[in-house]
């Protein structure tokens, strides 16, 4: 960061906030109209040119547009929040972010300091709470300390490890007046690895005869996505993508194995993890031993030394800019005397590929009434622009557009990640068209998940952000409904009313959609959908009886 060319500045805090967000690259606040955060409001209006401002229905739905708005244009989103209530509101899509690795700021507005402590409205010390989800959570106390205080929030935001940052700012200090620079901002590049690490992940490649790379969402937001795809390529080396990640390998290459998955990861003798954690969705780090294997060396590789794995047992390990770290194996490689050929490995992966592709097209085409959910991606699929942003907001609906939805270019997927937050969808859907103004958006909501943020559709017609909703309605919570029969041979609180018409909820705030019973009819409801230019929801009634076929249920 350097202050030596910035801009000075005078105004009230609001104003010297929002100065200091454009110079960080924000082009959007979303927010829910709230007095203490009247300046910020002013700050934007008065810009040159203005900053867009996106007003919301409930306070989670402007946190998670700022959430997804990292994710997407890997610089800091921003949401502001009043104090109390709407800041306590945002929490969960800041938990989210923090597991996600998302780089976001949400400043809230805070009681004034000249009435702490005499019970003023909505007073409430913020930071504490926010403290365990964020990378750094603090008020900042005067109209001086705004530009400072913001930059560095939004420094540390963008910084591997990227994630949420929460700033307040008392009420009365917000609307004083003060002179400050604004700093330019130099862009960010993450720390280089260590040479020798990256010489024994090497080592351990070159000696490897089934290896297996698993690619994740820090690949994406650490900018190493040209670089990963080199690697990949030029070694020949299998892969499978997760989070942000898909999209790095295309859809449909030979070296994608996602869908060989179990075999892969149960066959391989060794792994090499880049930028995701090894959490329950890759087993905790425990790979291999499958039909007769010996257990996998695991190799992880993370942006930054706090991502490496305190708990899986590694063979090798190196952090830092990830680019850097794909470059520096490739050239630890070329100084290895055994040349290693992984062809017959891929082969084998890819008769799997084929033999699985061949299976989901039996239910991508399924003709089954009630519907089953893999028919609708069997629809939307082929309809899917290479540059869609895909949004899952849900459970089990959303685990098959995991299995189905393979993307052709990198970040144009967003999922709960492993926080597992149902509601981030439709402030996910509004950062999406607002990001990626001339590319399909399609939010897919399972039911369940629908209830928590379809208010805020009202919001997407205000703002004119058409968006196409597919909501997979077999009424109830899929993900715990088979689960709990499982463990007890019934289930309870976990039905929903039987077909909801949630397309007409979307019709009464402005929108458009549609009922579907009939899987013929699924195709040409996307394309009205799609061709509507309007919120427009379609609304799948499915089998609750076709659950996806899941290994781990998360613990």
């Amino acid at each position: 960061m350097s202050e030596s060319s910035g801009t000075p500045v005078s105004g009230h805090a609001g104003e010297l906030a929002v100065a200091v967000a454009r110079a960080h690259g924000v082009e959007a606040m979303f927010t829910l109209s709230g007095a203490h955060v009247f300046p910020m409001y002013d700050g934007a209006v008065k810009a040159e040119p203005p900053m867009r401002l996106v007003d919301v229905r409930h306070e989670q739905t402007a946190a998670f547009a700022a959430e997804a708005t990292g994710k997407l244009t890997r610089s800091p989103g921003l949401a502001v929040l009043t104090a109390g209530p709407g800041i306590t509101n945002g929490v969960s899509a800041v938990a989210q972010a923090k597991f996600a690795g998302s780089p976001m700021v949400v400043v809230g507005g805070r009681a004034p300091d000249n009435r702490w402590g005499m019970g003023s409205l909505q007073e409430l010390d913020h930071p504490p709470i926010l403290a365990p989800v964020a990378k750094l959570a603090h008020t900042i106390g005067t109209a001086d300390e705004i530009t400072q205080g913001m930059d560095e929030a939004f420094r540390t935001a963008g910084s591997s490890h990227r994630g949420p940052v929460f700033v307040d700012v008392p009420m009365d200090e917000f609307f004083n007046q003060a002179t400050a620079v604004v700093p330019q901002v130099d862009p960010h590049r993450g720390a280089a690895p260590d040479a020798d690490a990256l010489a024994r992940v090497a080592t351990l490649l070159a000696a490897a005869e089934r290896p297996v790379l698993v690619l994740g969402t820090d690949v994406w937001a650490d900018h190493a996505e040209v670089a990963a795809l080199a690697f990949v390529e030029v070694l020949g080396l299998p892969s499978i993508t997760n989070g942000m990640g898909r999209g790095v390998i295309p859809g449909g290459h030979r070296l994608l194995v996602t869908k060989a998955r179990s075999q892969a990861f149960g066959q391989a003798d060794l792994v090499v993890v880049v930028g995701t954690p090894l959490d329950f969705r890759l087993g905790y780090g425990v790979f291999g031993g499958k039909d007769g294997a010996t257990p996998a060396k695991v190799v992880h590789l993370a942006d930054s030394p706090a991502q490496v794995s305190g708990h899986a047992q590694l063979a090798a390990a190196a952090s830092g800019d990830l680019t850097s770290i794909f470059t520096g194996i490739l050239s630890a490689l070329d100084r290895v005397s055994h040349k290693p050929d992984w062809t017959p490995w891929v082969d084998t992966l890819q008769d799997s590929v084929r033999a699985a592709t061949d299976r989901d097209s039996a239910l991508l085409s399924a003709e089954a009434d009630p519907i089953h959910p893999a028919r609708i991606y069997g629809e939307l699929v082929p309809r899917l622009a290479d540059d869609a942003v895909v949004i899952g907001d849900g459970g089990d609906f959303v685990s098959f557009a995991g299995k189905f939805v393979e993307p052709k270019r990198p970040g144009g997927w967003l999922d709960p990640g492993p926080y597992g937050c149902l509601g981030a969808g439709l402030g996910a859907a509004m950062a999406a068209r607002i990001a990626r103004p001339s590319a399909q958006v399609a939010l897919l909501l399972g039911d369940g998940a629908a209830g928590f943020s379809l208010m805020d559709v009202d919001s997407l017609v205000r703002h004119d952000l058409p968006v196409v909703m597919i909501c997979g309605n077999n009424s109830a919570w899929g993900l715990e409904k088979g689960p709990m029969q499982m463990i007890y041979g019934y289930d309870v609180a976990a039905d929903l009313a039987p077909r909801t018409a949630y397309d007409d909820v979307v019709k009464a705030l402005g929108g458009g959609g549609e009922t579907v019973t009939d899987p013929r009819q699924i195709g040409p409801a996307l394309d009205r959908a799609f061709d509507s230019g309007v919120p427009y929801l379609v609304n799948v009634i499915t089998d609750v009886n076709a659950a996806y076929p899941r290994a781990t249920y998360g613990v």
